[in-house]
């Protein structure tokens, strides 16, 4: 695993964020999301986002610590396409008591997302592996890893029965996508997080084997 070196680029920069050692600090403002359309029927797009364009199969790791104020506070890695294709995984505040650990997955211009409770921790690790297309969205507040998401980005193209051919590797890699950090504030809110310890590395979600 490799530290990040290459620089990255924003999606509607923070009025407050710094860089030092490998950390990655912003602080959020009012009204800032990313959601698409369903149930809710608004269409944000204004959070804050820190990315790289990698067009490889990676897994990429970060640590969040966060301080949390407001119902539906967010922090955690987002993939990104364009406004209508992405893919968010967050712990996002609830209450004192817990929080929402999930994912959302936005294709075509429509959002869901799946969650489940959590503690109402400052500090969690997110990772997430890429497969052609695909991509499996861990976390970590302990020892172990928990898988929270395998999901589709239908931008990309179609997830290939024979992906562990050498050949037909090559050409879904040749799809580049943003993958990276963000965080934001639905509500009337604002507070800071603090990404640590950013790094890639070779695929570690293994192909199936049919």
């Amino acid at each position: 695993m490799t530290q990040i070196k290459e620089p990255g680029r924003w999606i509607n920069p923070p009025r407050i964020f710094s860089f030092n050692d490998h950390q990655i600090t912003l602080q959020t403002e009012p009204g800032t999301d990313f959601w698409q359309r369903s149930f809710y029927g608004f269409r944000n797009n204004n959070a804050p986002a820190y990315l790289f364009d990698r067009s490889d199969n990676f897994t990429f790791t970060v640590t969040v610590e966060c301080a949390y104020r407001t119902l539906f506070d967010q922090a955690g890695i987002i993939i990104w396409i364009d406004q209508n294709n992405w893919i968010k995984t967050s712990l996002e505040y609830e209450n004192e008591e817990f929080s929402r650990l999930g994912a959302v997955v936005t294709n075509d211009g429509h959002s869901d997302w799946s969650t489940r409770n959590s503690p109402a921790i400052p500090r969690i690790q997110f990772r997430v592996s890429r497969r052609g297309p695909d991509f499996l969205m861990e976390a970590r507040t302990d020892s172990d890893w928990e898988q929270l998401r395998i999901a589709h980005l239908s931008a990309m193209g179609e997830t290939t029965a024979a992906m562990g051919a050498t050949s037909t590797a090559e050409l879904i890699n040749s799809n580049s996508v943003g993958v990276g950090i963000y965080a934001c504030s639905p509500g009337d809110s604002r507070f800071e997080a603090k990404f640590r310890h950013l790094a890639f590395q070779a695929a570690t979600w293994e192909m199936h084997d049919h």
